[in-house]
């Protein structure tokens, strides 16, 4: 495998390449546009690793193979887009309940049904909600470029490892398909990765140890509340010291953007053309959308000023934004669906009705 770290890469491979670079040990995946080319990377560079790659013969059958794959301890991934990710939520229910750790791979097209193949965040919801049945929550990472595509998806493993919990990248089909200069992460020996002793298969006849029992059924109903609650109180301490975000230009700000991955980036633009037209305009993008940044953002509202939210969706985070400002400040929502990706003129556009009109 050649192993430079500067390279021109789509987003969907530099997901993969950081993946084999975190030491990922098994992949399992069912083709589905726009993501295609993750899986024919790891169709190509996971054997020649000695690792494991298979294509499933469903998406049902992949996140299932996930579930076996973790609960040996090793690192494992799957990926898939949204209809793809819709098949595949009541076994992350089962991987959540059974606290194992996983990555998996949303590159988000527009919906619902099968609908387009086009880039879209209508699975916000659906990601940030759990998304199967059951009370949990997966850590959610959204990246706005393929050098975070990269990056977010090498923090990922170790994430869910920290937290012995299932780890989502969300992207979309821009994002995947796109293709920009990054710099890879240091690559990582599986070998070398510390022991999930826990999960250690065989050899029970050498050491005497107990059989170990990876279930997410628990039939007794006070045993499994007992077990929910003793995983909300982690998820408490994720809240507190997993949240990621980024911030520009929002302490002076006449009027505060909020988006997130292509929508981001969108509005980044769309943040310099307001500086040339003497519009300050501050932008506050969540990373990490599961845990939700809400104290932050919370604390920016303080300020006064107001937001508009720019989205790939009908309007999903919005609800997020409302939740952490209070009603204290003007909501606004630029928002498209079924795949059109908002310009940055109109961007632009709205920030003159807030600014100069006070339009909503």
């Amino acid at each position: 495998m050649n192993r430079d770290r500067t390279v021109l890469m789509k987003g969907n491979e530099a997901i993969a390449e950081s993946a084999i670079r975190a030491g990922c040990g098994a992949y399992f995946g069912y083709p589905i546009t726009p993501q295609n080319e993750l899986i024919a990377w790891m169709a190509c560079h996971m054997p020649e690793s000695n690792r494991i790659f298979i294509q499933a013969e469903s998406e049902l059958a992949a996140i299932n193979m996930v579930y076996g794959a973790a609960g040996t301890g090793i690192r494992t991934m799957t990926s898939s887009s949204s209809p793809g990710i819709s098949l595949k939520q009541e076994g992350i229910s089962y991987a959540a309940g059974a606290d194992l750790p996983c990555v998996y791979v949303n590159m988000v097209r527009g919906g619902p049904g099968l609908g387009s193949i086009a880039p879209a965040q209508s699975d916000y919801f659906q990601s940030t909600r759990g998304g199967g049945h059951g009370d949990y929550h997966v850590l959610v990472l959204a990246p706005k470029s393929v050098q975070e595509a990269a990056d977010l998806t090498y923090l990922a493993f170790d994430l869910a490892d920290k937290w012995r919990m299932p780890a989502m990248i969300l992207g979309d089909g821009l994002i995947g398909q796109m293709m920009e200069s990054i710099i890879l992460p240091e690559y990582k020996e599986p070998a070398l990765l510390p022991v999930k002793s826990e999960w250690s298969v065989g050899h029970m006849n050498q050491t005497h140890r107990k059989p170990h029992r990876i279930t997410s059924i628990i039939l007794d109903p006070e045993e499994l509340e007992r077990k929910i609650r003793s995983r909300y109180e982690r998820y408490k301490k994720i809240e507190t010291e997993e949240i990621r975000f980024e911030e520009k230009n929002c302490e002076e700000a006449d009027v505060i953007l909020i988006a997130y991955g292509t929508a981001a980036r969108v509005c980044q633009s769309a943040q310099q053309s307001a500086a040339g037209q003497g519009i300050k305009a501050g932008l506050f993008r969540p990373i990490t959308l599961w845990p939700f940044p809400y104290a932050q953002l919370e604390q920016i509202s303080q300020k006064g000023k107001p937001i508009l939210v720019v989205e790939m969706s009908m309007g999903q985070m919005i609800e997020d934004v409302q939740l952490s400002v209070h009603d204290k400040v003007p909501v606004n929502l630029l928002s498209h669906a079924g795949g059109v990706i908002p310009t940055e003129e109109e961007v632009f556009e709205r920030l003159r009705s807030i600014v100069f009109g006070g339009t909503k």
